[in-house]
């Protein structure tokens, strides 16, 4: 029935309600490092009392489809249970843990090694994967998230992604691309990638010789990455706040470029429009605190590990690598994915 994003934090708030959503803002108390989602939710509640049911949505699993929350909601309010919570199957065979000094040894938990079987033979194990969890009022004001008439609901394996630690967000980033939900707009291709050239495809810095000459370097694995672009029908267009006509003229890269552009916005919107093209279909790379607009309006956006934090809170993706230093052969790595999820959606 409704919508809410608890927080208590400005600029959450600010992208919560631009999605339209309502927030319901949090007490310091509850905004601590070890506050639990629990307490957050009972607050919730104590300021919302024509709620009866809710559904908690983890932020750490961005795999998460509509569909099956609208599946748990059906078996709280037409079947009668108190609380649902997501699962996932998992075929691990389990072993005892035998801590260091103890003279034991360890025992199979869930299997017989005598009559070991395949694991794809197994039917496997149903594991919490914290995507969400749905309960009544009555229980969660008695502490509970899980209890009375209880039911799980056990979602896909490509679905259940959960960000723990930071080894888990490169996973993440690719079963999002693969298996995540992007609205009920169709994908589409990107067909147009642009990108700053000081700072993406170099590294931003000029070397001056004594004849006040100046020289650039790039890495090679950038122009592979175009060139791998251009093959699958992306365009690849260059932007740039100075002249460096002459530096890209010794690149031979072939792509058309607007240099001494005082508006990179413009010139992206420019583009969009003489190719006939929809923002989904337009991919940036920028690094700088004048590509955030050019951001923020493409469909597909990223930056060099090393662009300015203004622009990286703007992009929709972070590259590992540093600009000038195979950043641009990493974002077209990750439009090759979307471009692989496009073509899965179209078989399907």
């Amino acid at each position: 029935n409704s919508i809410w994003v608890s927080t208590d934090h400005d600029e959450i708030e600010k992208v919560a309600k631009q999605f339209g959503a309502q927030v319901h803002r949090r007490s310091p108390e509850v905004s601590q490092d070890s506050s639990t989602s629990l307490e957050a939710i009972r607050e919730f509640l104590n300021h919302h009392h024509e709620v009866d049911i809710v559904g908690n949505i983890q932020a750490t699993s961005p795999c998460l489809h509509p569909s099956d929350l609208i599946k748990v909601a059906d078996l709280i309010q037409k079947e009668g249970f108190d609380s649902v919570f997501s699962v996932v199957r998992r075929h691990q065979f389990r072993w005892s843990e035998v801590k260091k000094g103890e003279n034991k040894t360890t025992e199979p938990q869930n299997l017989n090694p005598a009559k070991r079987y395949r694991r794809q033979d197994w039917p496997g194990e149903l594991y919490e994967n914290g995507s969400f969890y749905f309960a009544k009022r009555h229980l969660i004001e008695k502490g509970y998230l899980q209890g009375g008439k209880m039911a799980y609901y056990e979602m896909r394996a490509e679905h259940s992604v959960d960000i723990d630690i930071d080894i888990d967000w490169p996973i993440a980033e690719q079963r999002v691309l693969s298996f995540g939900y992007f609205g009920k707009e169709p994908l589409k291709e990107v067909k147009l990638l642009a990108c700053s050239i000081d700072g993406c495809l170099t590294n931003g810095r000029i070397y001056v010789t004594e004849d006040q000459k100046e020289m650039v370097s790039y890495d090679y694995r950038d122009i592979v990455g175009i060139d791998l672009l251009k093959k699958r029908g992306i365009q690849v267009r260059l932007v740039s706040e100075r002249d460096c006509s002459k530096t890209l003229s010794a690149m031979q890269l072939g792509c058309v470029a607007k240099v001494s552009a005082t508006n990179k916005l413009q010139v992206l919107e420019d583009w969009q429009k003489d190719m006939g093209l929809s923002w989904k279909e337009v991919a940036y790379l920028g690094n700088e605190e004048s590509d955030v607009e050019c951001l923020k309006k493409a469909g597909m956006s990223g930056v060099p590990a090393d662009a300015c934090a203004v622009a990286q809170k703007a992009a929709g993706y972070m590259c590992k690598s540093n600009g000038g230093c195979g950043a641009v052969r990493e974002f077209a790595e990750h439009i090759f994915l979307l471009l692989e999820k496009v073509n899965s959606a179209r078989k399907q």
